[in-house]
């Protein structure tokens, strides 16, 4: 099964256990020899490959054991802008985001105040 952004969050957590659970397999390695070595309990390791909840540090564990951590860096691709390039640019690097549309306080020329929560001035 493919995962993408229409697949349910449950349908996302069976095929992930799924697959971990064929990782498992493929390395002839028990569920009791993989938590063991993992530090989790047996329950844990049946739970991610029954497609059910666990933490991501139990995750991250499995994945270790599994030799499958690396995947992890292609999930989430790490920042291609050096922040010093950033820093160099915007004069600062950027730590939060804001909403869509927003603006800053300061950018209109005035000061945010309590009740001006449409932006709009009186």
């Amino acid at each position: 099964m493919r995962i993408d952004r229409y697949t349910s969050d449950d349908a996302v957590l069976t095929e992930l256990g799924e697959r971990l659970k064929r990782a498992r397999l493929a390395r002839n390695v028990t569920q009791d020899a993989l938590a063991t070595e993992a530090g989790v309990g047996l329950r844990t390791i049946a739970r991610i490959e029954d497609g059910e909840s666990t933490s991501v540090v139990n995750l991250v564990r499995v994945l270790r054991v599994l030799g499958l951590l690396d995947a992890l860096d292609a999930l989430i691709p790490a920042n291609t802008i050096n922040p010093f390039t950033e820093r160099a640019q915007t004069g600062r690097v950027r730590r939060r985001a804001s909403a869509p549309g927003a603006s800053r306080p300061g950018a209109s020329g005035g000061r945010w105040v309590w009740g001006d929560e449409t932006g709009e001035r009186s």
